[in-house]
């Protein structure tokens, strides 16, 4: 048997990545309510909110492909959805948010934090979907904003995750228009409705937080939109390339 210096010099250990200098203040996120222009985030309650989800996500065509790669849904009736509802509003992790629209008052989507690991600053949204109300509206990328700005700025996370089934080609276009950077595939990494998951992972850094959240804020401003809602310039655009460049 070799011993532990014959060992070392066979394997020997990788170098350290960079100190970390400002450790992150470690807090999780509060049920507290993030309010935008366009939308209010609501921390979940099943009582108050099944009856317009429900009728957010189940009321359409439209509305009914959400579930097409969530790991639930759709539901027969409000009563079944409820129940499903009741535990993701008792749940600490994920923290679950409804989103209302100011313009309507009316429940319309749903997202949320999840995984989160607030010693080492890390968080991820997800659980993420959108009424028709919301879809490919300014409304919709507000939403997904304000919880960035919360876990980034607020609470002063390092890292924040997206994770999405790689053929689902609408979250990867929502990740590269917000953003986020695309790490890799791991693959089989679940059984999604008794089949294998491929699952996308992307990423915001800290440090490139800043120049995300401008683009995004300026995005968002009024004066980028014309009569009914239509942006005069396209985020993806906006974001470049940052979604298929590596890191350095």
């Amino acid at each position: 048997m070799a011993d532990t210096t014959d060992l070392e010099q066979l394997y020997p250990r990788p170098l350290s990545g960079s100190e970390v200098v400002n450790p992150p203040p470690a807090l999780v996120p509060g049920r507290i309510p993030l309010t935008g222009k366009y939308v209010k985030l609501e921390p979940q309650n099943a009582q108050y909110d099944a009856e317009e989800l429900y009728e957010a996500g189940h009321s359409s065509e439209a509305g009914l492909r959400i579930w097409d790669y969530m790991n639930y849904g759709p539901w027969s009736d409000v009563s079944s959805y409820k129940g499903t509802l009741r535990a993701q509003s008792s749940s600490f992790d994920p923290i679950f948010y409804t989103i209302r629209s100011i313009e309507t008052g009316r429940a319309c989507g749903q997202v949320s934090f999840l995984d989160i690991n607030a010693q080492n600053g890390v968080i991820e949204i997800g659980h993420i979907w959108f009424g028709p109300e919301l879809q490919k509206t300014p409304a919709g990328t507000e939403a997904l904003f304000l919880m960035l700005c919360h876990a980034m700025d607020d609470l002063g996370y390092r890292r924040m995750q997206w994770r999405c089934n790689s053929l689902n080609t609408r979250s990867r276009q929502a990740a590269r228009r917000l953003g986020f950077r695309f790490e890799g595939i791991f693959y089989n990494h679940m059984i999604f409705k008794g089949k294998n998951r491929d699952t996308a992972w992307y990423s915001i850094l800290d440090d490139e937080w800043p120049e995300v959240r401008q683009k995004l804020a300026s995005w968002l401003k009024p004066s980028n939109f014309s009569a009914g809602n239509i942006p005069k310039a396209s985020l993806t655009e906006m974001m470049g390339n940052r979604s298929d460049s590596t890191r350095g």
